[in-house]
C-alpha cells in the first residue's frame, strides 16, 4: 500500500480531531490531480480497481442495469462494492469512495429485492407514511449491498393545468 501511513502526522486520519482540522489537513495534502479525481463520479460499468487508485475516483453509480452479473444478490453487490473501497483505501491518501445506486423504485438492481411502485404511482396514493415506509425499506437494501446512498426514491405529483 503507497497511501500515507504515519497516523500520528495526519492529522485527517484522526477521527478525534474536529471536522474542520481534518477537512483542512486533507485538502493541503492533495495534489490538483486528487482534488479532480474526488470530485469526480464514474458509472460502473467503466470502473476498475487501477483507475480508483491512480485517478483518486471519488465516487461510483450504478445505473439501472448495471448489476457486478446477471441475479447478483445483495452479498454479490457487498463483495463489489468493498473491491472497489479496497481499491479506494489504497490510493496516496487512502480517501473512502462514495458509492451509489438508482434505486427508483426499491433497490431494484439487485436480483431478489422488493420492487415498488414507481414515483407518480408513490404520489397518486397520498399517503406520505407508505411513502417514508418504502424508503426505509429501500434503505435498508441499499445497505445491505454496501452502498452509501440512493437515488430515490422520491414522490412525484402529477398537475392537470385544468384543476381537474
Amino acid at each position: 500500500m503507497k497511501g500515507v501511513q504515519n497516523m500520528v502526522d495526519c492529522i485527517y486520519k484522526n477521527p478525534n480531531e474536529p471536522i474542520e482540522s481534518r477537512i483542512k489537513d486533507l485538502l493541503s495534502r492533495m495534489t490538483l490531480k486528487e482534488k479532480l479525481g474526488q470530485m469526480t463520479q464514474i458509472e460502473k460499468s467503466v470502473t476498475n480497481p487501477s483507475a480508483i487508485r491512480d485517478l483518486s475516483i471519488g465516487s461510483i453509480l450504478s445505473m439501472g442495469g448495471s448489476a457486478p452479473f446477471e441475479k447478483a444478490v445483495s452479498s454479490d453487490w457487498a463483495d463489489m462494492v468493498d473491491g472497489f473501497q479496497s481499491a479506494a483505501l489504497e490510493s496516496r491518501l487512502g480517501i473512502p469512495l462514495l458509492y451509489g445506486i438508482d434505486a427508483v423504485h426499491g433497490n431494484n438492481n439487485v436480483y431478489g429485492a422488493t420492487i415498488f411502485p414507481h414515483n407518480i404511482g408513490l404520489g397518486a396514493t397520498r399517503d406520505a407514511e407508505l411513502v417514508r415506509r418504502i424508503g426505509v425499506a429501500t434503505a435498508l437494501e441499499v445497505r445491505a449491498c454496501g452502498i452509501q446512498y440512493a437515488f430515490a426514491p422520491c414522490v412525484a405529483q402529477a398537475k392537470m393545468e385544468n384543476g381537474c
